[in-house]
């Protein structure tokens, strides 16, 4: 993935390397944002049309990746997996959730 290779080299150039432990708080940290972005904007869940920030879509999207270049993880490769899953789980039950 290319964007992942981006992220990488950001990391790497500006010796922004951390923990994974740390990129998963700060990808929570980021998810709240998005939340924060739908509750607002729906009234807390009042009404319709929930609108999210592109630049908080992008800081969570960037700790994600930043988070798949910590682990050594092809996010890519994660993301075929996850895709084959929910293509598994909608041709057993018709839906793609665990339902657990």
């Amino acid at each position: 993935m290319d964007e992942q290779a981006r992220v990488a080299a950001f990391l790497d150039e500006e010796d922004l390397h951390a923990p994974p432990a740390n990129r998963v708080l700060d990808l929570a940290s980021e998810v709240g944002e998005l939340s924060k972005n739908v509750n607002e904007s729906t009234d807390y869940g009042a009404s319709a049309g929930a609108d999210v920030d592109r630049d908080e879509l992008g800081d969570a999207l960037f700790c994600l990746l930043a988070l798949a270049d910590e682990l050594d993880y092809d996010a890519s490769a994660a993301l075929d997996e996850a895709l084959g899953k929910y293509e598994d789980r909608l041709a057993d039950s018709g839906t793609a959730g665990s339902g657990e």
